[in-house]
């Protein structure tokens, strides 16, 4: 039976998981029985996805979680520094050994050794991580003695390696080493569900203090749900850091994302119809909010045939708050000067 300090470990590790879409709860929801194992774990999707927050989630949830977790980014390793970076060296092993270095391997003692981009690896680097895999031993370079690979391996890939083990270029023992246990996180676009619930933890994290209740102006979550997200999640919270530091208010508007708007030749709320499934209740509300205010100001607009000033009296409102209402919702007052009664003569 868990004790109360498993249970707390294991909330806070995945609280940083945000998400309810059923397909991403599909995902993650074998991560506590994972990281009981000792067997490795590779984790599949699109670049963006969080595959190396889910194996940081499987690292704490592990009995390895007081030890290091030493995520390694396998692009960036050549033929030429792979052993010397995975394996380290003694002191002499080559010229310009002048001290003793621990590698990654040894950093990462007792705890997790995370590979990302493992596809990338080159065969060469491949039988090296096989034999680590097989005997769980490895010999730092000058050095005539074996050391013990305490670690756990878990391993990313945004790749189909099953293709490229097809192709001959990713070597079949090390594929089926790797994935005794695998996970595939969905993109963004299979769990549009989630998106807000992702904006408002981005939101939380990454406002200033001195503005902590930023919010989103009318028609900005359409354009956030109606946006396929290519770079996924690292895209969502690139875009949320974008808005927070360029808007000059405590609205963020379309274009401080950096997103495609919804484009309509004439604007409407009600043109973009948004799943119930896919939005929450605070989401949902926002937008009838917008549904309201659109037909208030067309209806206020040809009362008064777009003259602001006499608008902004009879709504209650500053002339420059009215104006600014009218330019969120792009109603141009202009249009509306043609519908006023023609004098005769």
């Amino acid at each position: 039976m868990e004790t109360l300090v498993e249970r707390l470990r294991d909330a806070q590790a995945l609280a940083k998981l945000v998400g309810e879409a059923p397909t991403f709860l599909n995902a993650v929801r074998q991560l506590p029985d994972m990281a009981k194992s000792e067997a490795t774990v590779l984790i599949t999707g699109e670049t963006g996805t969080g595959k190396e927050l889910v194996a940081r989630a499987i690292h704490y949830l592990s009995p390895r979680a007081a030890f290091p977790f030493v995520p390694v980014h396998c692009g960036s390793l050549p033929d030429t520094l792979l052993e010397d970076e995975l394996f380290g060296h003694e002191r002499g092993a080559f010229t310009d050994a002048r001290a003793q270095r621990r590698g990654l391997i040894a950093q990462a003692e007792h705890g997790t050794l995370f590979l990302d981009e493992v596809e990338t690896m080159t065969l060469k680097a491949q039988v090296a991580l096989l034999r680590v895999l097989q005997d769980k031993k490895f010999r730092a370079l000058g050095s005539s003695a074996e050391q013990q690979a305490d670690i756990r391996v878990v391993a990313a890939t945004n790749a189909p390696l099953d293709h490229l083990v097809q192709a001959k270029s990713f070597r079949a023992d090390l594929y089926y080493r790797l994935q005794v246990f695998s996970v595939h996180l969905p993109p963004l676009r299979e769990r549009k569900g989630d998106i807000m619930s992702l904006l408002r933890h981005f939101l939380k994290k990454h406002a200033p203090s001195d503005r902590p209740e930023m919010q989103l102006a009318p028609g900005v979550s359409e354009a956030l749900l109606a946006y396929d997200w290519p770079g996924n999640v690292r895209e969502l919270e690139s875009a949320i850091i974008r808005g927070i530091h360029l808007s000059r208010t405590n609205l963020i508007e379309v274009e401080d994302l950096g997103i495609p708007p919804i484009v309509d030749s004439q604007w409407n709320p009600r043109v973009t119809v948004v799943p119930v499934e896919a939005c929450s209740l605070k989401t949902m509300k926002q937008k009838v909010i917008e549904m309201f205010e659109y037909d208030y100001l067309n209806r206020l607009m040809r009362e008064h045939q777009g003259n602001v000033s006499h608008a902004a009296v009879a709504a209650g409102k500053e002339r420059r708050d009215l104006g600014k209402l009218l330019k969120k919702y792009r109603i141009d007052p202009k249009l509306f000067h043609s519908m006023d009664s023609k004098s005769p003569g």
